[in-house]
């Protein structure tokens, strides 16, 4: 599975009135706190990939959900396209205790407050992500690597129709923001 997409910069109060405009389905808000390590045999930075938990409440309930993340490089350079696996752990402090003892360490945790909603087939996401500031995200998934190009192409129609201009696009990870911050 590959994953398109597409981050700018964003006031998301402006966002939020374009997407009512525009018909946008609201899915749900979420709280995310995203924990990043570092690989005993290699460097993700310098290889471009990402290793992370993700533990994720929805905002006034008591459950969480967490999930462990991989993501390679980035496979083009108009983009943050690239393969992901991701598969649902029970228990994220247990999936903690597992990389730290086989020699994974911790890099940061990034958290965020995120509220998606549904356009034209793609998910737009607003985030604001403490210590970084607000961001929109549009993102979608293909099955093949022959799709990134149409994938990628439609992100930017979807920025565009949100007011926003894809020139303005980061490819930097919240995590590489945090860390720059």
């Amino acid at each position: 599975m590959y994953e398109v997409e597409v981050k700018v910069p964003a006031d998301l109060e402006a966002v939020r009135d374009r997407l009512g405009d525009l018909g946008a389905t609201r899915k749900r808000a979420v709280v995310q706190a995203d924990t990043y390590y570092d690989a005993p045999h290699r460097s993700f930075p310098e290889t471009d990939e990402a290793l992370r938990i993700r533990r994720e409440s929805i905002p006034d309930d008591e459950t969480a959900e967490s999930r462990i993340t991989y993501k390679g490089p980035l496979l083009d350079d108009e983009s943050k396209s690239r393969e992901e696996f991701e598969t649902g752990v029970d228990d994220g402090e247990t999936m903690d205790a597992v990389l730290t003892s086989l020699g994974f360490e911790a890099a940061a945790t990034v958290r965020k407050e995120r509220e998606r909603y549904g356009l034209e087939g793609y998910t737009v996401t607003l985030d604001a992500v403490d210590d970084v500031g607000e961001y929109v995200e549009v993102e979608t998934e293909v099955a093949a690597e022959a799709d990134l190009e149409s994938a990628r192409e439609g992100a930017y129609e979807v920025i565009e129709r949100l007011d926003l201009d894809p020139d303005d696009q980061l490819r930097t990870s919240y995590l590489g923001l945090l860390l720059e911050s």
